[in-house]
């Protein structure tokens, strides 16, 4: 069979290679055709030699397209997957670093919190023109699979406003279903999990082995793996506290809620720095920087290592691959998926992109209704798409003021900072972000006025959070060659991966 597959972003060196190694272990698929595009032409050339070795290497006759029109590559597709990163790392720096000014320490900063809603106000921006792209010069019954973050937005936006349909994919659910398993003392398949929430919200609110309930088991099984007793204190704790456990990592979740990083003195109680998605201040910034320079120094040593290989025991667990394998093939697959909720979820609202579980055959994706959420898990998720749906029409009009009341409402934001505080970060990182943020035109220029006034309010310039790293040198990572690459792949990422796929 043949039809034609479109990356939009695919100079991101994890997700597009990763990505065609698991689509192309379908053997159905030796024929596809395959566009990538990004506006960045050397990472676009790069990623593209890489990949057509790996595809020359197992046998196949894929010619890649690679080019910076967007459009050539997205004509005819039928499916398209997006795995941008709207104003690259520049602009990530300022979702950090600005925030920092005013107390606000993230790890990430990509979903939620200060960095995650300014992040959605790019990404929205130019998620709108991709999709006219898309409806005018793709397939008319085109797919698109998205992997940009913050996902729910982004999926949100391209739903309502987009005119496309648009399915959000995440491995948290994954990485988590991983952990049970092991905290249980269980394979991965011995345990069967009904996961629903939100995109890294998610919440896993059955788990069973052998036909028996075990969540209230999970909160000892947990305390008693010494791993994760140190590296999961967030997520152990909410355990605790909620009933259920969460997609996320402590890095994660911890700046998605009020009350783990709101106070610097009390934030390295809670995190682990063995890693940077246990909790590290900017730790998601600081392992992408790395991974470009790295990518970029030690690009011939890629071509010059053993390719990927496309077969079935080489398979990752990104759900994309599976999702066009199951309405391809008719093979049935359950994933988990975001979706537009319209009552998939009782009582979470109907315009909300929920993550929960589904189903794809030839017939569709077809996602069962779940019920209601239970009431801890439930409030907290509602709290998220308050901001969420703020956000996005925020974004799609080009609305300051709802920005603003966005990022008050954000629950880590509003407990760190008063009103006035978060009026002046919005300044600052809108017209920081000027060039990224076409619909804030006039926003802008009103922000310069005010920032240029001066009698600002005191900020902590330099401030580094409670628990940053240093971002280490092209030398300082050439120490250990082998980890460096895999950091690089993993990086891209822009969630914790499962184990497995590794």
């Amino acid at each position: 069979m043949s039809f034609k597959v479109a990356f939009v972003g695919a100079g991101s060196i994890g997700f597009t290679r990763g990505l065609m190694r698991d689509l192309l272990a379908v053997p159905e698929f030796k024929d596809i055709q395959v566009a990538f595009t990004d506006i960045n032409e050397h990472n676009l050339d790069m990623v593209t030699q890489l990949v057509q070795r790996d595809i020359n290497e197992n046998g196949l006759s894929i010619e890649i397209q690679a080019t910076t029109n967007r459009r050539e590559a997205l004509k005819d597709a039928l499916y398209v997957f997006c795995v941008v990163r709207i104003g690259g790392l520049e602009a990530f720096q300022y979702d950090i670093d600005i925030p920092l000014k005013y107390g606000i320490d993230q790890c990430v900063g990509d979903t939620l919190c200060a960095g995650g809603i300014m992040y959605g106000q790019r990404g929205i921006a130019e998620m709108l023109n991709i999709c006219k792209d898309i409806r005018e010069v793709a397939e008319s019954n085109v797919l698109l699979l998205n992997y940009a973050n913050p996902m729910a937005m982004l999926t949100w936006a391209c739903n309502k406003y987009g005119g496309v349909r648009t399915i959000g994919l995440c491995h948290g659910v994954q990485g988590g279903h991983h952990q049970i398993a092991r905290a249980l003392g269980r394979e991965k398949k011995e345990v069967d999990i009904i996961c629903a929430g939100i995109n890294h919200q998610t919440w896993y609110i059955s788990v069973k082995t052998d036909g028996v309930d075990r969540t209230g088991d999970l909160l000892e099984a947990f305390e008693s793996v010494p791993e994760f007793a140190q590296t999961e204190k967030v997520r152990i704790d909410m355990l605790r506290r909620f009933g259920y456990y969460s997609t996320e990592s402590n890095g994660h979740l911890s700046e998605y809620v009020p009350w783990y990083r709101k106070r610097a003195d009390e934030i390295k109680d809670w995190i682990d720095l063995g890693s940077w998605i246990n909790g590290e201040t900017g730790g998601y910034l600081r392992v992408c920087t790395e991974g470009r320079n790295w990518f970029e120094t030690d690009f011939p040593n890629w071509m010059k290592a053993e390719p990927f290989q496309y077969t079935a025991d080489k398979r990752g667990e990104e759900h994309g691959s599976y999702i066009i394998e199951g309405l391809e093939t008719g093979r049935v697959y359950r994933g988990h998926f975001n979706v537009v909720n319209n009552g998939i979820i009782t009582n979470l609202p109907d315009d909300a992109i929920i993550e929960a579980p589904g189903y794809v055959d030839r017939n569709g994706i077809n996602m069962p209704v779940v019920g209601d959420l239970p009431l801890g898990p439930a409030a907290v998720c509602n709290v998220s798409i308050s901001v969420q749906r703020m956000a996005v029409e925020a974004a799609v009009h080009g609305d300051d003021k709802l920005l603003r009341q966005a990022m008050m409402m954000d629950p880590l934001t509003g407990a760190v900072c008063n009103p006035k505080e978060i009026w002046q970060m919005a300044d600052e990182m809108l017209v920081a972000q000027a060039k990224w943020l076409p619909q804030y035109t006039e926003a802008i220029a009103a922000a310069e006025g005010r920032l240029a006034k001066g009698d600002l309010l005191p900020t902590r310039e330099n401030y580094q959070g409670a628990a940053r790293l240093k971002t280490k040198s092209v030398e300082e990572l050439s120490q250990d060659r082998e980890a460096a690459t895999r950091n690089a792949i993993e990086s891209d990422k822009a969630k914790e991966r499962p184990a497995a796929e590794v």
